[in-house]
C-alpha cells in the first residue's frame, strides 16, 4: 500500500470516527427532548384542571426561550468564566463567530452546543413544577432564562470546563452533572417559591394541605418519560473520543457506557425503592426513581453498583422526608423539586467526597477528588442557584409582576392565559371548584363531578 493510499485510508477512518460521535451526540439530544415532554405530562397531570394548559404552556415555552439565548450569550458564558466572575477572551463562542453556524470543516461545536442547550432547558423545567397554579408565565420565563442561561452555565463552567476553578484548585468531580444542573436549578427554585409564596388554601391555619393532582396517572407516566430521556442526558455527559483514547468523562478520565449504565440502573432502583420505604405514596414513589439517579449521579464512572443502589437508596429516602420539611417551613414546593434536585444533587456532591476521596480527578497537577473539596463546591452550587434566584424573584414581585391577582388564581390561570379548555366534553375548567384537604388524610384520589349538560 502506497503511502497516499495510507494517508486516505487514515483520512477515512477519521471521518467514520466524526461521523459516529456526531451521530452519537446528535441521538442523545433527540432523547433529551424525552425529559421536556415527560416534565409537560407529570406537570399537567400535578395541576388541578383548571391550571392544566398554563402548566404545559410553561414547558412548551422553556425550550422556546432557553435555545436562542442559550444560543445569543449562554454559550459564550461557558466558555468564558471559567476562572471565575472575570471572562476570558471566548470570541469563538460569541454568536456571530464563524464557528457558531454550519461549517463543513467543523463536526463538533454544533453538537455540544445543542447537548449544552438541553441541559439548560432542564434547569428551567426543574423550575417549573415547583411554581405551578400561580406564577405569572412571563416572570417564569424570565427566572427560566436566568437559571437556564446564566446561573446553571456559569456553574457549568466552574466545575466542568477543562479551565474551570472548582476542578483545577478543588479537585470538583461531578460527571453526571448532579450539582451544576441538579442543585442549582432545585435551589434556584427555592429562592423563587420563597417569594412566590404558596397557592391559595395550601396553609390553614397554619396547617398543610394536600392540593391534589387532578391526573395521577399522568403524572407518574411523565416521570418515568423523563427517566428514559436521563438516558440521553448522561449520555451527553460523556465524551465519545476518535482514536485509541475512547470514551472519556467531561474531565478526561477513561469511563464507558457500561459504567454508567451499572449504575444509572441501579440508582433508579435503589431510589424508587428508598422513596416507597418512606412516603408509600404513587408519586414520590416515582420521583424517588429520578432522586436515585441524581443520589448517584456525580459518581457514575466510580461507584461499584453495588454501593450505588444502596446510595440511591438513602437518597430516595431521604427526598420525600426533605420535602415535608421544606412544607413545615410554609413553602408550597408542588411537585418536591428541591427535595430531588437540590437536595439530591447537593448530596451526591457530598457522597463522592465521602466515597471516592484521593481518587484521581483531571490532568497531573491537580488536586485529587476530596471530601472538604466536594462539601466546599456543593455549599458554592447551592450559592450560585439560591442567592440569585431569591433576588430575581423578589425583584419581580417588588414590580408586581411575579404572581397573578388572587381572583385569576382562583378561577384559574387557564381561564385567563390560555384560550382553550383541557377536557371540554367532560370538564370544563369554568367548573371546577378549589378543594383541599388536610395532607395527612390517606388517598390522593380525587374525584371531580363535571356540571350535568
Amino acid at each position: 500500500m502506497t503511502s497516499e493510499e495510507m494517508d486516505a485510508l487514515k483520512a477515512a477512518f477519521e471521518m467514520q470516527q466524526s461521523m459516529n460521535a456526531e451521530a452519537f451526540y446528535w441521538w442523545c439530544i433527540a432523547i433529551m427532548f424525552m425529559i421536556h415532554a415527560g416534565f409537560l405530562a407529570y406537570e399537567i397531570g400535578a395541576s388541578r384542571v383548571k391550571n392544566a394548559l398554563a402548566s404545559g404552556m410553561k414547558n412548551i415555552l422553556t425550550l422556546s426561550v432557553v435555545i436562542p439565548t442559550f444560543y445569543f450569550f449562554g454559550w459564550w458564558i461557558y466558555n468564558a468564566f471559567p476562572s471565575g466572575l472575570i471572562p476570558t477572551d471566548a470570541s469563538y463562542a460569541l454568536p456571530w463567530a464563524g464557528t457558531m453556524g454550519p461549517d463543513v470543516q467543523d463536526m463538533a461545536t454544533g453538537i455540544f452546543w445543542a447537548a449544552f442547550a438541553m441541559f439548560s432547558a432542564t434547569t428551567g423545567s426543574i423550575m417549573s413544577g415547583a411554581v405551578i397554579e400561580r406564577i405569572r408565565l412571563s416572570a417564569y420565563l424570565i427566572l427560566t432564562v436566568l437559571v437556564g442561561s446564566v446561573l446553571w452555565v456559569l456553574a457549568g463552567a466552574w466545575g466542568w470546563h477543562p479551565s474551570g476553578w472548582l476542578l483545577l484548585d478543588l479537585g470538583y468531580h461531578d460527571v453526571g452533572a448532579a450539582g451544576v444542573v441538579h442543585a442549582v436549578a432545585g435551589f434556584f427554585s427555592l429562592g423563587v417559591l420563597l417569594n412566590l409564596g404558596p397557592r391559595i388554601g395550601k396553609f390553614v391555619n397554619g396547617k398543610a394541605m394536600a392540593i391534589v393532582p387532578h391526573n395521577l396517572p399522568m403524572s407518574l407516566i411523565g416521570l418515568m418519560m423523563i427517566i428514559v430521556g436521563f438516558f440521553g442526558f448522561l449520555g451527553g455527559c460523556i465524551i465519545y473520543n476518535a482514536g485509541a483514547t475512547g470514551w472519556t468523562t467531561i474531565y478526561g478520565t477513561p469511563t464507558n457506557l457500561s459504567a454508567f449504565a451499572f449504575n444509572v440502573m441501579m440508582g433508579f432502583a435503589g431510589g424508587v425503592i428508598g422513596a416507597y420505604m418512606t412516603s408509600r405514596e404513587p408519586f414520590m414513589t416515582m420521583s424517588g426513581g429520578l432522586a436515585g439517579i441524581i443520589t448517584v449521579a456525580a459518581g457514575l464512572d466510580l461507584y461499584y453498583p453495588g454501593l450505588a443502589f444502596l446510595l440511591a437508596i438513602g437518597g430516595g429516602a431521604s427526598m420525600p422526608l426533605v420535602g415535608k420539611l421544606v412544607e413545615k417551613m410554609g413553602i408550597d414546593d408542588a411537585v418536591g423539586a428541591v427535595a430531588v434536585h437540590g437536595w439530591c444533587g447537593f448530596l451526591s456532591l457530598v457522597l463522592v467526597g465521602v466515597f471516592a476521596s484521593g481518587y484521581p480527578n483531571v490532568a497531573e497537577g491537580a488536586p485529587a477528588i476530596s471530601f472538604s473539596g466536594q462539601l466546599i463546591s456543593a455549599l458554592i452550587m447551592v450559592v450560585i442557584g439560591l442567592v440569585p434566584g431569591y433576588i430575581a424573584a423578589w425583584a419581580l414581585k417588588k414590580m408586581g409582576m411575579l404572581r397573578v391577582p388572587p381572583k385569576v388564581e382562583a378561577s384559574g390561570l387557564d381561564l385567563v392565559e390560555i384560550p382553550a379548555i383541557p377536557y371540554p366534553e367532560r370538564v370544563p375548567a369554568r367548573d371546577i371548584v378549589e378543594g383541599t384537604r388536610p395532607a395527612d388524610a390517606g388517598s390522593t384520589v380525587a374525584t371531580l363531578t363535571p356540571r350535568s349538560a
